[in-house]
């Protein structure tokens, strides 16, 4: 098979926010079976392919050095399961620029994975389905599918299994966001561990998509979303990082519609009217002292994209 050894590739990968994440028990391979609305959002890591003799991974950015560079990073396997289902050699230097928070529960890793993927397939020239490179993308992690197709969609299963969801509003973003980012990262298995810990001996309902919640989105009411916004591991991230409540309270002290944790944090994300209100939202919660930092940004945002 001939392979493109003369360029390089660089792909721009969205981050996202779960506007609702429902958690069912756990199954006996240990995950969960989930209803998953994903957004995807206007903050981005790029991730450039260049021909090498060897795999090999560099990073730059904010927390650059909390991102492993080796094999357990997920776009090092994501070149590697491409290659292995193409018969070739992973023989790729893959860069890094990251820019979603590090284990924020917004999917950083999952988008490195899915833009090392579409870099590499293009990289090498390989053409591959969409559908075969979003069962790899399965494959690499429940949250890699959604880092290609982006957009929004409703997962389930582990979240894997995507629909996509049609978002109304005004062109150049249906809803407005700030996220504000804490100090450390949360471990998902762990919180994952915790959400069990804390259910124990009830009965957990099987995990379904809100009608009025999906509504929202196709409708682009902001106001509608706020009131349907939910995640099932908010508890447990909360058990976790009690500080996680006060960045919540600033957030919607400050005007937010609505406040949730992202994911399983501890990134925490808050849900505006327009720009103006993210700006002085994100402000607000630099100023309280709650979190590191607040980043605003849209939604819906496009999903791996081809950049050069």
């Amino acid at each position: 098979m001939s392979v493109n050894t003369s360029t390089s590739v660089t792909v721009r990968v969205p981050a996202k926010v779960n506007v609702q994440l429902a958690v069912g028990g756990a199954r006996p391979d240990g995950f969960h079976d989930l209803a998953n609305v994903f957004l995807a959002v206007s903050l981005y890591d790029e991730v450039t392919a260049t021909p090498a003799e060897t795999l090999t991974i560099t990073c730059e950015g904010p927390d650059a050095d909390k991102v492993p560079l080796d094999r357990s990073n997920l776009a090092a396997r994501a070149a590697e399961l491409l290659a292995a289902r193409h018969g070739i050699s992973p023989d790729v230097h893959l860069h890094i620029l990251k820019d979603i928070p590090v284990a924020g529960g917004m999917a950083g890793g999952s988008a490195d994975g899915a833009g090392a993927l579409l870099a590499c397939d293009a990289l090498w020239g390989l053409n591959t389905p969409r559908a075969e490179l979003l069962d790899i993308c399965a494959e690499l992690g429940s949250d890699v599918p959604f880092s290609l197709v982006g957009g929004a969609a409703l997962g389930v299963g582990r979240g894997e299994r995507l629909t996509e969801l049609p978002v109304g509003g005004a062109a150049g973003g249906a809803f407005h966001w700030v996220f504000a980012v804490a100090d450390g990262g949360l471990s998902t298995p762990a919180v994952y561990g915790e959400f069990d810990r804390l259910s124990e001996g009830v009965a957990v309902p099987e995990p379904a998509a809100s009608p009025v919640l999906l509504d929202a989105l196709r409708a682009g009411d902001a106001t509608a979303l706020a009131g349907a916004l939910a995640n099932d591991l908010q508890p447990a991230a909360l058990s976790l990082r009690p500080s996680l409540a006060a960045t919540l309270a600033a957030g919607t002290d400050a005007g937010a519609l609505a406040a949730l944790v992202s994911g399983s944090g501890p990134t925490t994300a808050f849900l505006v009217k327009d720009p103006e209100s993210a700006e002085s939202v994100a402000a607000a919660l630099i100023a309280s002292g709650t979190c590191r930092t607040a980043r605003v940004a849209t939604s819906p945002a496009a999903g791996a994209t081809l950049l050069a």
